[in-house]
């Protein structure tokens, strides 16, 4: 879902957007979901984590954000000066554990279903870390030998900054996956929906080339773009 800095959940459109559809395949059709996202990332099977209540959303529902999955204390620590504690952290719209014989890793999920969702632009502000923001993310730029030049605060900084918390986390060793979700065929009456998985496709190379990213970088293997109409054809 889109962002300025982020935006908590809120009231979910009743039969489309993203929030809709994702829900739609994690509560009806989970197999469905499994094996669209394991054919992209491998392994056995998913175990996805339930999100808290909250009064505090108008869903009553909140999402998890940053690492607040993680319960190792030297990472936990490490992320505290590697992210601004102030403001608010990446919110996923799911985290699951992706099982492999004996491994298992995390997979932090994003959900789109209309161009729109995949713009945004930072609005952190100095005294809500914005130089911790943009220390992390010349830091992710420089370990995907990207430009310290290219902008990653206007125009993709949502992708920008699920980039860099999955650099930390790779960085810190914990192993995890970015599985960005886009939904084919959604009937959203604003905004632009994708009617194939090619709808999508101008859209993410520009993504991709504002960004400055280039084929074979170090975190390309752990970032899957997985395509669903939302008719399950």
């Amino acid at each position: 879902m889109g962002e300025g800095e982020e935006i908590t959940m809120g009231k979910i459109a009743a039969g489309y957007g993203s929030e809709w559809h994702l829900l739609r395949f994690l509560g009806r059709h989970r197999e469905f979901l499994d094996s669209k996202v394991i054919e992209k990332t491998g392994g056995l099977k998913i175990d996805w984590l339930d999100f808290a209540f909250s009064k505090e959303s108008v869903a009553n529902d909140q999402e998890l954000t940053g690492i607040e999955f993680i319960d190792a204390q030297p990472v936990i620590d490490a992320w505290r000066g590697f992210w601004p504690s102030t403001g608010s952290a990446q919110n996923w719209d799911a985290v699951g554990i992706l099982s492999a014989g004996g491994a298992r890793e995390w997979l932090l999920v994003e959900a789109k279903a209309h161009l729109g969702e995949i713009a945004s632009s930072c609005g952190a502000s100095a005294k809500g870390g914005l130089e911790k923001i943009e220390k992390a993310l010349k830091e992710t730029k420089h370990a995907l030998g990207v430009s310290a030049n290219a902008d990653w605060l206007n125009g993709y900084y949502q992708y920008a900054n699920r980039l860099a918390c999955l650099h930390f986390l790779c960085s810190n060793g914990i192993r995890a996956r970015l599985v960005m979700i886009y939904f084919v065929g959604d009937e959203r009456k604003s905004g632009e929906c994708p009617t194939s998985n090619d709808g999508w496709s101008e859209a993410l190379r520009s993504q991709d080339s504002k960004l400055g990213l280039q084929a074979g970088h170090y975190l390309e293997e752990r970032v899957h773009k997985v395509f669903i109409n939302v008719d399950g054809t």
